[in-house]
């Protein structure tokens, strides 16, 4: 395989993790989301209990349904982040390519 093809392969792997990365971002907001509300109703079932402010919080992280939807979003996260680092790492890759064609190019005078 080529220079030129190599960058084409690059382009077309650059465009497929663009579009991955708009579908992780949205599953992680929806994740963010939903832990945001369950932690709400949590914390607005606690006040109403009589539950002392100051531990609610703490409190809350340790209800199962707060946990899981806490750890469903730090997953989310890291499949977003791994995404965006997947795409600058494809493009250095192409800008690697883009250089080394350019200089062949530039000896080829």
């Amino acid at each position: 395989m080529d220079l030129y093809e190599q960058i084409q392969q690059k382009m077309r792997e650059l465009d497929y993790a663009v579009k991955h990365i708009r579908q992780t971002g949205a599953a992680y907001a929806e994740a963010e989301r939903n832990y945001q509300i369950t932690l709400r109703q949590e914390v607005l079932k606690l006040r109403d209990a009589g539950t002392a402010v100051g531990i609610i919080d703490l409190t809350c992280r340790g209800i199962p349904s707060v946990a899981d939807a806490r750890f469903k979003r730090d997953c989310e996260e890291a499949i977003y982040e791994a995404c965006k680092e997947a795409c600058n790492s494809i493009k250095l890759q192409l800008r690697i390519l883009e250089g080394q064609l350019s200089r062949e190019w530039g000896q080829a005078k």
